[in-house]
């Protein structure tokens, strides 16, 4: 049986009370007491059922933002947020595929496919001139209807050759690797990817529905064929609330 969060008292020992609230307060989230969207108690409720003080509480509050469970604003109290999206770094998958996995649904809106001469970091993740024409896609990425990431894919000049590019329609309904290996014949088994931190810009802060200047995650990914030769290369920013990247390590 599921404990409330009030329903027991603080205990004295080498744990923090904050780190006791917080800890009880995370594990009421986890098991649905509170869902996304609803307020968590505040400062003054936090006070009044153990007893502590302001800071006490607020500190308690403050390691549940940090960890971006909540947020906290003026006039609505700490408010519950979605829970974040996990990608293992060791997996290549579509994000219609990472969405499924994890009992959401994914869908797409594609603001525009066009042919282009490809850039300086395009080119170089093709090995290929500067200025060769190649296909570039922008879609937004999302997560039950809710804003995940904004995606820049560039596809080498080979894997279309003479078919017909994509239509807008076709990537607002389906994976794009999902695409290329049905019209194409281009399986994506692999690839390399790094991952940066940015801040959004206005109008990525407008497509992602987030305040300007919120924190994103920038992964730059090139995949590759079964026979190791490029097909995108893609730039993805991801929100950093709902969105985190996760490996496994060994010791050597």
């Amino acid at each position: 049986m599921t404990i409330m969060w009030n329903e027991t008292e603080l205990t004295s020992g080498p744990l923090p009370l904050w780190w006791q609230i917080a800890d009880r307060l995370r594990r009421a989230i986890e098991h649905g007491e509170f869902k996304a969207g609803d307020a968590l108690p505040s400062e003054t409720q936090l006070n009044e059922a153990f007893g502590v003080s302001r800071t006490t509480a607020r500190a308690a509050l403050d390691k549940l933002e940090q960890e971006g469970l909540i947020f906290r604003k003026a006039g609505r109290g700490s408010v519950v947020l979605d829970p974040k999206v996990e990608q293992p770094l060791s997996r290549l998958s579509s994000f219609a595929e990472d969405m499924r996995q994890r009992g959401l649904s994914a869908s797409y809106h594609t603001y525009g496919i066009a042919a282009e001469a490809a850039p300086s970091d395009v080119a170089q993740a093709f090995d290929i001139a500067e200025g060769t024409p190649v296909l570039h896609i922008i879609r937004l990425l999302k997560a039950d209807g809710l804003p995940m990431g904004m995606s820049h894919s560039w596809l080498h000049p080979d894997v279309l050759g003479n078919k017909t590019p994509p239509q807008q329609a076709d990537l607002n309904s389906r994976s794009l690797y999902d695409w290329l290996e049905t019209n194409c014949g281009a399986r994506i088994v692999g690839g390399s990817e790094t991952i940066e931190a940015a801040v959004t810009d206005r109008r990525l802060s407008q497509q992602l529905e987030i305040p300007l200047g919120s924190a994103v995650l920038v992964a730059r990914r090139i995949s590759r064929g079964t026979n190791r030769q490029p097909i995108e290369y893609a730039v993805i920013s991801y929100r950093a609330d709902r969105y985190r990247f996760t490996i496994d390590l060994v010791r050597q």
